[in-house]
């Protein structure tokens, strides 16, 4: 669609943008480009952030309520189990654009905050080759490998990534293995594109850490080992075919296959019997804690050991799509319209499995293995081993038309219905089997137009609705908690999330003498009725079920400029976003203003934490020669609550700021060097935090005495040096 004609906020990331980054996380440039985008580090390592848009979160970690639908050359890529997103399976040298996308109901389900679009590089627009090394503090290496080539109606192209970084942290290692390919043909009438790719990553996320290890150390862990291993493999054939000068047909067909392995050490509700040292007890010293014959544990342990567990997980999924869509652009009552309808079908199978060994806890928070492998355990809360079979069925029917009332008014509507299926098989017992289906058509309606040929306003109304995933809703008894993905439950059904939204602005473009100006500011309102939640167990460290907390709000403004010329480039954005929640509820919560039964009372107004407020970006790149280029960038982030402090009564998550610079020379034709600073005054910060039970295990930082502060956070990463070399062909 043109542009001026579309009803919402636009932002959209070129690959000229993502280059500017030298990184091959593609976060980093929706967050440094975007207004309303920020990161959030919940597992402790940069590859695998959480990306937060106007308070709605896209995030490789299970249990995080998703808001955002995240499609790949317009295939979602939203995992089939939990709705995650693993941006760390994106080869970001092979993405040409990146558009966040808002009021628009035909990106279909999870869409409550909007939609991200990615679009890759083919052989057509992508015409030469590219080899791309780097290196710099703390171990890291990176390559980056590209070759696209037009040949008659027939493309190819081709993109190799891999990195390696030692993390800056113990036990936070990162390796990264990505291949994109694509092959097109194209005639005057028609293109077709088959694009395919693996990935192998792997990944040390060493989580949040109590502040008082922080202290003494900005590199500490607290139990580990923790490590994500994600494999991927994908093919996508797409086509376009102009049937008539004014009837446009496309399609796609796409098969997913998706695995991942988490090892998580952590603190253990298993203890020695009160009655009987010699067997173990669990959550409590007289219940029973079982083998996976049922049978209670006997007590291996030494009485000076610390208890622990490993919890392992295995997720495979293997999801299959289709999609077709028809465009129109005759003219309707001789005015220029645009009528679009289409179909989408998505279907996931996935075998989820998970473990707990016990074992123990050294003095550097190491958690040792015994071979102990712990079963159903526990009264009246209770886990145990989890193998589960989960099938979704997702369909989509949509339409959209665009009418030009006069040159400069258009108005859009339309609508889309979603039928979601869910179905849960035990795969040990009968407790988690489950059948489950939502449905819901979402409408959309907006105008825009164009005050003078330079400013143009738009306005637009819709809604989202989003489908409890099957981790949710194999996850939701209070009574049997998960270990976010390592254990689910037989669950009370979960209610889908419904969003309404209401976004206006102003956008414009001006020739100056010295560049090209462009800039935008709009606000927007969102209302989610029977938003869900993940909350923690008040009686079993580290687990938690999911729950409807009611209606949550989230509005605010965004605006943004941006100059560009020969020799400058400038952009300078602001976003708020104030979340809150707008019912009265009880929640279970680790706060230290917890009452004795672990609730915290959260009233209307309250806002909804780890969400901070505003949010400022600046950068800018000068060219002093024609070969040499400085420039840097600036990121400004408001104080937030803890996550666990929905009732807003503990001290607030620090703001931060940082401060990133960079350079380049361009040696000849062929050859660049370039090199980057980032964090360049070293600022100690942290992008997430929560609460952790301090009395689980030793403050050994301490000489073993009980940790006094609840505060755990993820450390950012401190100052760093980098430098690399680019060939281009």
């Amino acid at each position: 669609m043109d542009v001026n004609k579309v009803p919402s906020a636009i932002n959209a990331v070129g690959a000229a943008q993502i280059a500017r980054t030298d990184s091959l996380n593609i976060a980093d440039a929706l967050q440094q480009q975007v207004p309303g985008i920020v990161l959030s580090d919940t597992t402790g390592n940069p590859f695998m952030p959480d990306v937060q848009f106007r308070g709605f979160v896209a995030s490789p970690v299970a249990g995080t309520p998703q808001g955002l639908a995240v499609y790949q050359n317009g295939m979602r890529i939203n995992e089939a189990f939990g709705d995650t997103v693993n941006w760390d399976l994106i080869p970001t040298a092979a993405i040409r654009s990146v558009t966040v996308v808002t009021n628009n109901p035909a990106f279909g389900l999870n869409a409550l905050g909007g939609a991200v679009n990615v679009l890759m590089k083919d052989g057509f627009n992508y015409k030469g080759a590219e080899i791309n090394t780097m290196g710099g503090s703390f171990g890291r290496i990176q390559s980056s490998a590209q070759y696209g080539q037009q040949y008659g109606n027939w493309s190819v192209y081709g993109a190799l990534e891999g990195l390696r970084d030692n993390g800056f942290r113990n036990f936070s290692q990162s390796e990264i293995r990505r291949f994109y390919g694509d092959v097109g043909y194209r005639t005057d009438s028609s293109e077709f594109h088959l694009n395919f790719g693996v990935a192998k990553n792997n990944f040390g996320a060493s989580a949040a850490v109590p502040v008082e290890l922080l202290d003494k150390y900005w590199g500490a862990t607290y139990t580990t080992p923790q490590s994500t291993d994600n494999r991927v493999a994908y093919v996508n054939l797409t086509g376009k075919v102009e049937v008539t000068p004014t009837w446009t047909l496309d399609g796609s067909v796409r098969v997913r296959r998706f695995q991942q392995k988490t090892v998580d050490g952590n603190p253990t509700e298993t203890v020695r019997c009160a009655a009987d040292p010699g067997l173990l007890c669990f959550n409590d010293d007289d219940v029973p804690a079982n083998g996976l014959n049922g049978v209670q544990l006997a007590n291996p342990f030494p009485d000076t050991a610390i208890l622990g567990q490993i919890d392992r997980t295995t997720t495979r999924s293997t999801t299959t799509g289709a999609t077709l869509q028809a465009t129109n652009t005759d003219q309707l009552f001789g005015h220029n319209n645009q009528f679009m309808i289409g179909t989408s079908f998505d279907s996931g199978v996935t075998r989820f499995g998970a473990s707990a060994e016990l074992g123990t806890i050294g003095s550097n928070y190491v958690v040792s293995g015994s071979g102990i492998f712990l079963g159903r355990s526990g009264e009246p809360i209770s886990i145990g081993p989890v193998a589960l079979r989960a099938t979704n069925r997702y369909t989509g029917i949509y339409a959209l038309d665009t009418f030009d009332v006069t040159d400069r008014f258009s108005i859009s509507g339309g609508g889309r219905f979603n039928y979601a299926s869910i179905n849960l098989q035990d795969l040990i017992g009968t407790d988690l089997n489950g059948s489950h289906t939502f449905s819901r058509f979402n409408p959309m309606i907006g105008g825009t137009y164009k005050i003078t040929p330079e400013v143009t306003g738009y306005a637009g109304y819709s809604e989202a609705n989003r489908a409890p995933t099957p981790l949710e809703l194999a996850c939701a008894d209070p009574a049997r908690p998960c270990i976010v993905a390592a254990f689910l439950i037989a669950d009370p059904p979960l209610k889908q999330v419904v969003s309404r939204t209401l976004e206006a602005g102003f956008r414009g473009s001006k020739e100056l003498n010295i560049g090209t100006l462009g800039w935008k500011i709009g606000g927007f309102r969102s209302t989610n009725a029977d938003d869900i939640f993940a909350v923690p167990s008040p009686e079993v460290q580290g687990f938690g079920y999911f729950q409807n907390v009611g209606r949550t709000r989230r509005q605010g403004i965004e605006a943004q400029v941006n100059l560009t010329s020969k020799t400058l480039q400038l952009y300078a954005s602001w976003a708020l976003v104030d979340a809150r929640f707008l019912d009265p509820l009880t929640l279970n919560s680790r706060s230290p203003f917890a009452d004795a039964d672990g609730n915290i009372q959260v009233m209307p107004g309250n806002r909804i934490p780890a969400i901070p407020r505003n949010r400022v970006k600046f950068g800018a790149d000068y060219s002093v020669t024609d070969a040499f280029k400085v420039g840097g960038d600036a990121l400004f982030v408001a104080s937030q609550y803890y996550a666990g402090d929905e009732s807003n009564q503990a001290v607030r998550l620090p703001g931060y700021t940082v401060f990133n610079l960079h350079a380049s020379y361009q040696i000849n034709k062929t050859y660049q060097i370039y090199g980057r600073i980032d964090n360049i005054f070293d600022n100690r910060y942290a992008t997430y935090g929560t609460f952790f039970q301090r009395d689980d295990v030793p403050n050994f930082a301490n000489g073993g005495a009980e940790f006094t502060d609840p505060r755990t956070v993820t450390p950012a990463r401190p100052r760093a040096f980098y430098a690399g070399l680019k060939a281009t062909w």
